[in-house]
C-alpha cells in the first residue's frame, strides 16, 4: 500500500469558474490554465487535508463512470502537472494553512 498522498490549492495563483470549466492563472511564469470539469474537481477539492484517494472516490468516481483505481492514476498525474505550474500543492502529509502559504513543494 502506497502513502496517502495530500493536495493543497496554491495561494499565488488568480482563479475564476465558468460553467463547469475553471481557468487558473499561475504566478509561476504568469500563465493561464484552463482546467476541464474533472479537474476543476479535483482543484476545488483540494484543501490539503483531504487524501487524494477521498477526492478521487468521494468527488470524482461518484460523478463519472470510472474505476477508482484508474481514476486515481489520472487524479495523480494531473496533479504532479499541475504542482509543476505552481498551481497545487502535494505532499505525504496533510498540508497545514501556514504551509500552503508558504507556497513550498512539500
Amino acid at each position: 500500500m502506497t502513502k496517502p498522498l495530500y493536495v493543497a490549492r496554491s495561494r499565488r495563483i488568480a482563479a475564476r469558474k465558468l460553467g463547469e470549466e475553471m481557468l487558473v492563472m499561475s504566478a509561476h511564469g504568469s500563465t493561464l490554465f484552463t482546467l476541464n470539469p474533472t479537474a476543476a474537481i479535483l482543484w476545488q477539492a483540494a484543501d490539503g487535508a483531504t487524501p487524494l484517494e477521498e477526492i478521487v472516490e468521494s468527488k470524482i468516481c461518484s460523478e463519472y463512470e470510472v474505476s477508482p483505481e484508474e481514476a486515481l492514476r489520472d487524479a495523480e498525474s494531473l496533479a504532479q502537472d499541475l504542482a509543476k505550474h505552481g498551481i497545487l500543492l502535494i505532499s505525504e502529509k496533510p498540508i497545514a494553512e501556514s504551509s500552503a502559504r508558504n507556497e513550498g513543494r512539500l
